[in-house]
């Protein structure tokens, strides 16, 4: 099984949510996998290099081997991930780290993405939207894969005001919040948990294999 864990803004607590499947799900065996796409001042201020660029190996899958509350793979271990990785490739490339994320698939029993833009890509069995009302900023690759989500995951109160994203996109999903500080759904965990049941493996072309 295949989950994605997208999100329309950074800080909105994608990581956190991802965390809770993993916490209240820790039977799946989870491998997480933490997508990065740097450059054009994604991840730092404009004009600044980030800790993701390496010219000797801009497009790159490191695995995560110790917990670590400092960074998202490390908490992904704290949560209980039997593995976890960083996959980072400029913007652009990343068909190119394609071949090593499949090889991840294969050796997973179940596997859990933090990412929009993989979905470009990826089929996956499942995917989290994970949104806050009161960030206005809505980035284009979230608007582009909002309609694959299946479900819609608020962490705060905040009403929905986007107007690059239609109410009636939204309101034809399920909505379950797992609000700020907790970042936990019941409701998410049962979804996730039936769908695991199912006897349904990987399918073939989820990758693009």
């Amino acid at each position: 099984m295949i989950i994605a864990v997208g999100g329309h803004s950074r800080n909105i607590g994608k990581t956190a949510v991802l965390c809770g499947i993993i916490a209240g799900l820790p039977e799946l065996a989870w491998t997480a996998v933490k997508l990065t796409q740097y450059g054009h001042g994604l991840c730092s201020r404009p004009g600044h290099p980030c800790q993701c660029f390496d010219p000797r190996q801009p497009v790159a899958i490191s695995e995560q081997t110790f917990p670590d509350p400092k960074t998202d793979s490390g908490r992904y271990l704290l949560a209980g991930a039997r593995r976890a990785f960083w996959l980072r490739t400029p913007m652009g490339r990343l068909a190119e780290a394609m071949p090593g994320f499949r090889e991840i698939v294969a050796s997973s029993a179940n596997l859990i993405v933090e990412s929009n833009s993989l979905l470009g890509l990826l089929r996956p069995d499942f995917f989290v939207m994970v949104v806050d009302g009161a960030v206005a900023d809505f980035k284009p690759s979230s608007v582009r894969f909002f309609d694959r989500a299946s479900i819609i995951v608020p962490t705060s109160e905040a009403p929905f005001a986007w107007p690059e994203v239609p109410a009636k996109l939204i309101n034809s999903r399920p909505i379950e919040p797992a609000l700020a500080p907790a970042y936990h759904s019941d409701a998410l965990i049962k979804i996730i948990k039936a769908l695991a049941l199912k006897p349904e493996g990987f399918s073939s072309d989820q990758t693009g294999g």
